[in-house]
């Protein structure tokens, strides 16, 4: 049986590691030198790690994103902050628990920071509505950001959602223009948005609070106009071909990097932050501070005409005259 937080892709890698374990317990057993042979699968398990990682399909690496024991936006905001103080509420109807934000404080800088929040185990999943937000939770994001800007602090988004929630309760509030709203009211936002995927980024869900001056993901998440099963449902009829949907939607951060769409791959650490939560926020803060210093000198009309002018330009392409 595979450890909970490994995957079928990584059982060549169990089974080596589980090779190195038994020569151990042997060597400290029977009190024979194996430390050769020892050095020599640890070697070969490192390159192998490697290979497996630096060679995933898109629908493995879709396992690694939405792996249960992934850090949530909240588990980040823990470990990068020494103080944060969330703020509840949309103020028009309540507050959702699938949205989180407030005032951070990451190396004496203070930030605003949001994001989706999801839960570790099926009851806090179902508290968190699995990260799917309501209009309420745009509309609350809104409201931090307004006041971000009225305080000159900097915008951290965190995303992390399959989408936003389809219900019908939603949309009788308004799910669509809520995201709409936000689109319209972050492209004009006076102070610096920074963008970052750290698991999911499924559809007008991520969008809703992914427009940015700096965007960037996590190597093993995933950003996408809909979720694989989504699209595998409308073009083949049958969720089940969500693999080879995956490889069309071009939903990976290499994908998206190639395309201009992102700005930056931040690198994990092997196997995906679930591993080692600790350096992955360690890595995040980093990138954080480092997009804040590059952007809180640029003059607030000259932020926003870059921000207007980086999404004007995706999906630019060039059409070749017909020849006579």
């Amino acid at each position: 049986m595979m450890p909970s937080n490994y995957f079928e892709f990584e059982k060549p890698l169990i089974e080596l590691n589980k090779k190195i374990s038994d020569l151990k317990d042997f060597m400290d057993e029977k009190g024979v030198d194996l430390t050769d042979e020892i050095i020599t699968l640890e070697n070969k398990a490192n390159n192998l790690r490697e290979e497996i990682y630096e060679n995933l399909e898109p629908a493995q690496l879709l396992e690694i994103a939405r792996h249960q024991e992934r850090p949530t936006t909240r588990d980040y905001i823990n470990r990068i902050s020494s103080t944060f103080v969330e703020l509840h509420g949309d103020r028009r109807f309540g507050d959702d628990l699938a949205l989180i934000g407030g005032i951070a404080i990451v190396e004496e800088q203070p930030i605003t920071i949001i994001g989706h929040q999801k839960g570790q185990t099926t009851n806090e999943n179902l508290e968190r509505n699995f990260g799917m937000a309501h209009p309420e939770g745009y509309r609350k994001a809104m409201r931090l950001m307004k006041e971000a800007e009225k305080f000159n602090r900097p915008v951290i988004s965190l995303i992390n959602t399959p989408g936003a929630y389809p219900g019908i309760g939603a949309e009788e509030r308004g799910q669509a223009e809520a995201i709409a709203t936000n689109l319209m009211e972050m492209s004009d936002l006076k102070v610096p948005i920074i963008t970052i995927v750290i698991g999911e980024g499924g559809s007008g869900g991520a969008l809703g609070i992914g427009l940015g001056d700096k965007i960037m993901m996590f190597e093993y998440s995933y950003y996408s106009v809909c979720s694989p099963e989504a699209c595998a449902a409308i073009l083949w009829k049958d969720s089940d071909e969500a693999s080879e949907a995956a490889k069309a939607l071009s939903l990976t951060s290499k994908d998206l990097f190639d395309l201009n769409i992102i700005d930056k791959i931040i690198k994990e650490p092997i196997g995906g932050a679930h591993k080692d939560p600790d350096q992955a926020a360690k890595i995040l803060k980093d990138e954080i501070l480092a997009a804040i210093n590059e952007l809180k000198n640029i003059d607030k009309d000259k932020l926003i005409e870059k921000r207007y002018n980086k999404f004007r330009k995706i999906g630019e392409y060039q059409r070749n005259k017909e020849k006579n």
